[in-house]
């Protein structure tokens, strides 16, 4: 089973979701060798698309290897939305994404509180305007990523992704919760299913697919057509090689090794300092650091280290230390990888 957005073709329906503060190149290219068929990039403004900020543009860089990739919009101006895609669709071919996203599901009240995000399910013609905008501006196909509606008074799910089909978006993507329930309780993959049977535009899947049977039965159960993994990734890249086996072929493969991990970890790191710099490399790994250790021997510990250090060497010493301490006592067996509730996910969940 494949997946299919406009002229884009991925090898199998399981794909990374766009994570504010975790989806950064490096995270994005040991998802795509461990299986992720496509990536996102973390959300990125219009508006500082269109004024040319350097930072924002930053956002939207990319490795050759992580194709297909889609670079994931916010705003809430048609016009601007508009421009935006503009941008993106006159840069270099080398630097040009594969797809256009559109935030509609962030719930963080900074978002919100600019119309943009979640907010957009509250104005389904404002919704309408900005993608008819920019599929006209865009030569690349045009997608969104929503949530089931602002609350559980206010499910739009089915409007919206009809009205997303209307307006000319290739797919969309839901994360079956509302705004309301950012990432608590059980997702309502029930109106996954509704919305898949109302529209003929490629339905992704999102929210509560923490293992490999979870992405085989959100398939199963909803028709959607394809699986957009995202917490369950933190800390554990190799959750798409196991659900691309489970699914194509009904194997489960063995988690990862602590070594895997912690070799990952290292890699992970040296990878953030090529793309962002030692200094922002020391800060942004330690968050990384803590889901790949997840459940090992005396992981707190060695996490409580981590927030210490200054330096990207001592982050690296510290965790080649640790990786021999763990094999001198016998203790490199596989333990359950970073759960999709641990170690702050929700604060750098996009929805």
């Amino acid at each position: 089973m494949t997946l299919r957005i406009g002229a884009v073709e991925m090898e199998s329906p399981f794909v990374l979701a766009p994570l504010a503060g975790v989806s950064d190149s490096p995270f994005r290219q040991l998802a795509r060798e461990q299986g992720a068929a496509a990536v996102t990039t973390e959300m990125v403004s219009a508006d500082g698309l269109v004024r040319g900020q350097k930072a924002t543009l930053d956002y939207c860089a990319f490795e050759a290897m992580e194709r297909p990739i889609g670079i994931q919009l916010f705003g809430s101006d048609p016009a601007i939305m508009a421009d935006a895609a503009r941008v993106l669709n006159d840069l270099p071919e080398t630097a040009r994404p594969d797809w256009i996203d559109i935030n509609m599901g962030c719930p963080v009240r900074k978002v919100v509180n600019r119309c943009a995000g979640a907010a957009l399910l509250n104005d389904v013609p404002r919704i309408h305007d900005i993608v008819r905008a920019m599929s006209a501006a865009s030569r690349l196909p045009v997608t969104a990523k929503i949530r089931l509606g602002w609350d559980g008074n206010s499910t739009n799910v089915v409007d919206v992704c009809r009205t997303l089909e209307q307006a000319g978006a290739a797919a969309v993507a839901i994360h079956a919760r509302t705004r309301a329930e950012k990432f608590e309780g059980v997702a309502h993959w029930e109106m996954i299913a509704a919305a898949k049977s109302a529209v003929s535009i490629p339905v992704l899947g999102n929210g509560d697919v923490r293992t490999e049977a979870d992405g085989a039965r959100m398939l199963d159960e909803t028709g959607c057509d394809g699986v957009m993994v995202g917490r369950a990734a933190f800390g554990d890249p190799w959750v798409f090689r196991r659900a691309r086996a489970f699914h194509e072929r009904g194997e489960r493969l063995a988690l990862p090794t602590a070594a895997e991990r912690l070799e990952a970890g290292l890699r992970h790191l040296g990878l953030l300092v090529r793309s962002a710099g030692a200094d922002i490399a020391a800060r942004e790994m330690r968050k990384h650091v803590a889901w790949y250790i997840k459940g090992l021997p005396h992981s707190a510990r060695v996490r409580e280290q981590v927030n210490h250090t200054r330096s990207v060497e001592e982050m690296a010493e510290l965790l080649s230390g640790y990786l021999g301490e763990l094999a001198q006592h016998g203790l490199d067996a596989f333990a359950a990888p970073a759960d999709a509730a641990g170690a702050g996910a929700e604060a750098h969940a996009a929805g």
